[in-house]
């Protein structure tokens, strides 16, 4: 037989013992380490704490509106999964427009991916919402451009995309210009789903902004 650890409660323990043994910390706002800590979680790289870029404000923006009730826009279903929906205590609606009918005529007629179309689609739900992407960087770039021409702002943005294409350079820029919209990404290639989904649920958790 095979010799592992098996005890769940001690999984948990060691493994958020590890992160805050090998992640410094020291440079992030109180409100934001239990955040981060699940990032680190969901990856397993330690590292990524410096290449985080946020808003001060960010979890306490981000944790006002999912209270209210905001819906959660996510850019791909695997973000949309990823979201524990018993954290949200104010039924708030997960939303991935991404397989929406419309979106592969408007992704054609615009010349542009999918991603980006689901965006423009989603653009009467951005208003105070939370938008967590995980994995295309045109939905960043698109998002950005519509924030650019004034569309209502979504109450904070957690932005994770991933790739060699567009991910580094869609982050860099929503770190230069926000619009005032609170954020949360990782610059550089690295991103992905699971970081995305993870962001929400921990700012789900009691914990997080405490």
């Amino acid at each position: 037989m095979i010799e592992y650890l098996r005890d769940p409660s001690e999984i948990y323990r060691r493994s958020f013992a590890a992160i805050r043994s090998e992640a410094d910390l020291a440079r992030l706002p109180v409100p934001l380490e239990p955040v981060v800590v699940r990032l680190i979680h969901a990856c397993g790289m330690s590292d990524i704490v410096a290449d985080l870029a946020f808003s001060p404000e960010l979890v306490e923006r981000a944790q006002a509106a999912l209270k209210a009730g905001a819906p959660v826009l996510c850019d791909t279903r695997m973000v949309a999964d990823g979201i524990q929906r018993h954290r949200l205590g104010a039924g708030n609606q997960v939303i991935a427009l991404l397989d929406a009918a419309e979106v592969a005529p408007l992704a054609r007629e615009r010349r542009t991916t999918r991603a980006a179309a689901a965006i423009e689609l989603a653009r009467p739900l951005l208003p105070g919402a939370l938008v967590a992407i995980g994995n295309a960087p045109t939905a960043l770039f698109h998002l950005l451009e519509l924030l650019a021409e004034g569309a209502a702002a979504p109450a904070a943005i957690l932005a994770f995309p991933v790739g060699f294409v567009g991910a580094a350079e869609s982050k860099s820029a929503l770190a230069a210009a926000s619009h005032g919209v609170p954020f949360l990404t990782l610059l550089g290639r690295r991103g992905g789903s699971a970081l995305a989904a993870a962001a929400v649920n921990a700012l789900a958790m009691p914990e997080a902004g405490a």
